[in-house]
């Protein structure tokens, strides 16, 4: 994660932006005693969403619990895909 002033960021916005893409960084960007932004990738970003939306749901979350100790007990299964 990384952290800077608006002074900075705006001095050298090409560095910082590349940074956030190119190493998945997090950037926070102060903005005074308790103000601030957050700036991430699309990537990152497009990920978090997805996660948040996969855990919305009760039953969502319940599935992925269980699918994940079936993977960590050894009782999953393989299946071949069907070619059309």
């Amino acid at each position: 994660m990384l952290t800077t002033t608006i002074s900075d960021f705006r001095k050298d916005i090409k560095r910082y932006l590349d940074q956030v893409t190119k190493n998945l960084e997090t950037l926070i960007i102060n903005r005074g005693k308790d103000t601030g932004v957050v700036i991430m990738s699309l990537d990152e970003y497009n990920s978090l969403t997805a996660t948040h939306l996969e855990l919305s749901s009760k039953i969502n979350e319940q599935r992925l619990d269980s699918a994940i100790e079936k993977l960590k007990n050894g009782s999953s299964f393989t299946k071949d895909l069907i070619e059309q």
